[in-house]
């Protein structure tokens, strides 16, 4: 019981409840301002942002109120009411372990929708078949669990698979979710495109950007660190999408960033999406950089392993390794159609330090 309580009240400075029934004050204030709904994309924020930290607090406040009522019984109970309350602290222990996940969302803009771009390594059709059946896992993943998945871009690889995937996952703590899976993913497989029936080892890339509001980027580009091209939009469409050179590709000439974009009829509205992905893309270089140099700046040595290879799919002897955390799991189909929570919640703990992987031999 004492461990309990113990939790509780590291958990209340972590997570900042004091602070945060202060948040909720100024935002149910703003809430009940008429002329905040004359901004439908900032009263979305405003109402998105109450709901998170309403939740955090209505739950922290629920879990001490049940634990010092808990502790009080157990103080005056017999020990056979005690073996029943246990049942009950048992159920506390559980509410208090959901609530600590909380602390691992130690990202900037965990609550803001997640802009990912699925691409292909070097390999060809294998790669792209990969980097195809990556995208499907992760609509699934966003399918099963309640989030809206706005595809931006998909492009057809040369035989099978993609040669590129663009969408954004919009829903609560949707970028929290989705950043430990921002890097490079490794398929091993006996490949269904060799007639051979041979071993091929393919690699993918995710790129997860938080979506964050506009007016919180302060970039300006010039046309001349761009290139535009149009073509007919690719795939199932509506009428007139893909009969018309409505799609866009924006290239930024500087760093190389391509954004591409298919989602309505009209070039100029693809365009100003493309521009505006672009320009968070860019914000997030920034952030990154930014974020590099406070840390050397205090003698903190960030993490590298952002841009290299993060989880094995071993189909072949089904089984799936994340190289960070160490989580291993012997269900390969049950994880490519999106069972990926364990994953998720193991990598958001390896970004918050709290988990390391043990070193180990790996194929």
């Amino acid at each position: 019981m004492q461990e309990l309580l113990e939790k509780l009240a590291s958990l209340r400075e972590y997570l900042d409840i004091p602070g945060k029934e202060r948040r909720l004050k100024e935002l149910d204030h703003e809430l009940s301002n008429p002329d905040l709904w004359n901004d439908p994309e900032r009263a979305r924020r405003v109402n998105q942002e109450a709901t998170s930290v309403r939740r955090i607090v209505t739950t922290y406040n629920g879990l001490k109120s049940d634990a010092e009522g808990l502790a009080e019984m157990f103080e005056i109970a017999e020990p056979e009411e005690r073996e029943l309350l246990e049942a009950e602290l048992e159920s506390a222990r559980k509410r208090v372990d959901e609530l600590y996940r909380e602390t691992l969302f130690t990202m900037k803009n965990a609550d803001a929708p997640a802009i990912v771009m699925v691409k292909p390594g070097a390999g060809g059709t294998e790669a792209q078949d990969w980097a195809e059946i990556l995208f499907r896992m992760y609509t699934r993943w966003a399918e099963r669990n309640g989030f809206k998945v706005e595809i931006l871009d998909v492009q057809p690889g040369t035989q099978a698979g993609i040669a590129a995937a663009e969408f954004i996952i919009r829903g609560e703590r949707a970028y929290g979710m989705m950043a430990p899976e921002h890097g490079v993913h490794r398929l091993v497989r006996v490949s269904p495109f060799d007639s051979n029936n041979r071993r091929h080892t393919s690699f993918a890339s995710v790129d997860v950007v938080a979506e964050v509001p506009e007016e919180q980027i302060d970039i300006q580009i010039p046309d001349s660190d761009i290139r535009v091209d149009v073509y007919r939009s690719q795939g199932a469409g509506g009428q007139g999408v893909n009969t018309t050179d409505s799609a866009v590709r924006v290239t930024h000439l500087p760093t190389g960033l391509i954004v591409a974009i298919q989602v309505t009829r009209s070039q100029i509205k693809n365009r100003e999406m493309a521009m505006q992905i672009l320009k968070q893309r860019l914000y997030d270089i920034e952030v990154k950089k930014r974020e590099e140099e406070e840390a050397k700046a205090r003698g903190e040595q960030k993490k590298i392993e952002w841009g290299s290879q993060i989880r094995s799919y071993v189909l072949d002897k089904q089984y799936v390794k994340d190289h960070r955390t160490g989580v291993m799991r012997h269900d390969s189909a049950n994880i490519l159609d999106g069972d990926l929570e364990e994953f998720m919640w193991a990598g958001l703990e390896w970004m918050a330090g709290k988990r390391t992987a043990e070193e180990s031999d790996d194929e």
